[in-house]
């Protein structure tokens, strides 16, 4: 089974496209949504406080617009929270592969935001980034209601976008409309067709 990273800076739509591939059968790991789970942990809310200080987890559950403030404002701190996140999500991910694979699946993407930044795209087969021009990434993200200043706090906490395509296998464009994307999907179909193939062939040989 071949394993391909879908990533790209907040705001250029890499969530979608995940979405666009999954409605087409190709199983999709959020890893977003595993960094949530771990948030649910009590370990990890014991570890939190400790590292951020107390007033972060109330009736067991973590504040999470407070946790953002604290690590968004500071890359150092974002760094710390995933170091207690990280090693645990990434278990919960190498076990989601595992049981995919042994279902039989081909192919599985694996949509996270950070996987430059964490060097997780290294221990994937292939790394699609997904791609928008950065005045077309602010006013999506302005349309989600996000204020200037934490925009730019986001973006600043991310590879620039020009070198994450530069490392990518593949760079799928989303400037455009909906039925734009839905084309560059097809597209990126086929070469993950490509992919898929070559992998076997090199795994029998």
């Amino acid at each position: 089974m071949i394993t391909i990273g879908i990533t790209g800076i907040i705001g250029s739509g890499k969530s979608t496209a995940s979405a666009a591939l999954g409605a087409r059968g190709i199983p999709v790991i959020d890893l977003d949504a595993l960094a949530k789970k771990m948030l649910t942990l009590a370990e990890v809310h014991e570890e939190i406080e400790r590292e951020f200080g107390n007033g972060l987890v109330i009736d067991g559950q973590i504040v999470v617009e407070k946790l953002r403030d604290i690590v968004f404002a500071d890359k150092e701190k974002l760094r710390r929270l995933e170091r207690i996140t990280h090693p645990r999500m990434l278990s919960e991910l190498w076990q989601e592969v595992a049981e995919l694979a042994g279902a039989g699946e081909k192919a599985v993407i694996v949509d996270g935001p950070l996987l430059f930044e964490t060097g997780l795209y290294k221990e994937l087969d292939r790394t699609v980034v997904v791609t928008a021009d950065m005045d077309v990434v602010r006013k999506r993200l302005k349309m989600r209601g996000m204020a200037p200043d934490d925009i730019e706090k986001r973006i600043s906490n991310q590879i620039p976008l020009k070198e994450k395509e530069e490392a990518a296998d593949y760079v799928l464009s989303n400037n455009g409309t909906r039925e734009d994307l839905e084309r560059n999907i097809e597209a990126l179909l086929e070469r993950i067709n490509e992919w898929e193939v070559r992998t076997r062939c090199t795994s029998t040989t």
